[in-house]
């Protein structure tokens, strides 16, 4: 059978397996996500034999050091997946949720429930844990799933998806609501993404060149952000060790995640004594800085920043810095260069926070807090998915309800239209 027979065997099943996981109880779903997390530590020693496989050539492709971490499993990782795997059965199930309902003047009693979107594909580079978050994020929101991990994790992805499915096997789901192509083949993802018939949503899970490409290939809608062009503006009225506080925080607590801040921006009014106090913490931290003109005549030292810098998603230690006159030259200033994913303002006016919540245009808008802030556990999702900075359907980071859609639903009592 040719790659592309595979693969439209693999989407076939899944949308069958979705058919039947739609009517699946949420207690039966749980009862799959424990037993998993129990297999999973069970299986631990078949699993790290089969990520040395993946490790091994991992070292013989020449992988960096911070790569191979994210790509091996050692026993505490296990543990900590399966742990994953209980918070999600844990979490309320959104299938079946009911989010309004009214009374028409003709007496149709109208409303919303929530449904499945029926299979997604994920496409996502190294990290094995990304094949069981995702799989069970998607099985509790009751979505068959296609994964298709990096060529690098491909025995790790494919011993883990094994287990998963013998797990469902034993019960009403079908082991083919889980399903990894267990090929390393780019011809694979292209094919993949040609089956809208079978596939209701692909999300891309890695950096912008993975992503670009999908969105180019795919004739399925994607969930995606490129990247994080992160923002913090330092208003005039903000309280310095705050501010100090919350920059340090978003900048090097892991300045390689996509909601880090990237670029700061300072009120002219207080550039020339806020710039030198977090200068000094930045820069004991080990971070680059990199200024505008307004910047660099307050911080002698510090390099010229380009054009270019603006819109930089750095994921290191290394800060843009503006100085701006305004409010408005500030919000402007993040509608050009940003990537609609999260900005914060730190302010003590009220007024000032308001405009900022309701005119900055992207995914996720903080007062007074950190930019790490955006992900889907620290907000209370539970779990995420990923981030989207489209509006169509979700809009920044995505948990258990962002994996549903609504429908109508109408109980009537004879009623016909006129």
């Amino acid at each position: 059978m040719d790659i592309r027979s595979q693969i439209v065997e693999i989407a076939k099943k899944a949308r069958s397996a979705a058919t039947t996981l739609a009517r699946i109880s949420s207690d039966e779903k749980n009862r799959a996500l424990l037993d998993m997390a129990e297999e999973l530590i069970r299986q631990t020693n078949s699993l790290i034999k089969e990520n040395a496989k993946d490790i091994k050539k991992a070292r013989q492709m020449g992988l960096s050091e911070a790569m191979l971490d994210r790509l091996t499993l050692k026993k505490s990782t296990i543990e900590g997946i399966a742990g994953g795997l209980r918070e999600v059965a844990a979490l309320p199930d959104p299938v079946g949720k009911v989010t309004s309902m009214w009374r028409r003047p003709n007496g149709l009693l109208v409303g919303r429930m929530r449904i499945p979107l029926g299979v997604i594909g994920i496409i996502y580079e190294s990290r094995p844990n990304v094949t069981v978050d995702a799989a069970a994020l998607c099985l509790k929101s009751g979505n068959a799933v296609i994964l298709r991990g990096g060529s690098e994790a491909i025995n790790s992805n494919v011993a883990i998806a094994r287990i998963l499915q013998g797990v469902l096997k034993k019960g009403p789901i079908p082991g083919e609501a889980i399903q990894v192509i267990p090929m390393t083949e780019r011809e694979a993802v292209r094919e993949m993404l040609q089956l809208e018939e079978y596939i209701d949503l692909i999300i891309p899970r890695g950096g912008e060149d993975l992503i670009r490409a999908v969105v180019n290939e795919s004739k399925i809608p994607v969930i995606k952000h490129y990247k994080g062009v992160c923002h913090i503006f330092v208003d005039a009225g903000a309280d310095f060790d705050m501010a100090v506080k919350i920059c340090m925080n978003a900048k090097t607590q892991r300045p390689g995640v996509c909601n880090a801040m990237e670029t700061l921006l300072v009120h002219q009014d207080i550039a020339g004594r806020f710039l030198p106090v977090v200068a000094r913490s930045l820069k004991e931290a080990g971070v680059v800085i990199k200024g505008c003109e307004r910047t660099r005549r307050v911080l002698k030292d510090v390099e010229k920043a380009v054009e270019k810098d603006w819109y930089e998603e750095y994921l290191d230690l290394v800060l843009s810095i503006r100085v701006v006159t305004s409010l408005d030259e500030a919000i402007a200033h993040i509608e050009k260069y940003g990537s609609l994913h999260t900005e914060s303002i730190i302010t003590t006016d009220y007024r000032n926070a308001q405009r900022f919540l309701n005119e900055v245009n992207s995914s996720t808008v903080l007062v007074n807090a950190s930019t790490r802030f955006s992900d889907g556990f620290e907000l209370g999702l539970g779990a995420e998915i990923g981030i989207s900075t489209t509006k169509l359907h979700a809009f920044g980071p995505m948990g258990l309800e962002e994996l549903t859609t609504t429908k109508f639903i109408i109980y009537g009592n004879g009623q016909v239209r006129t």
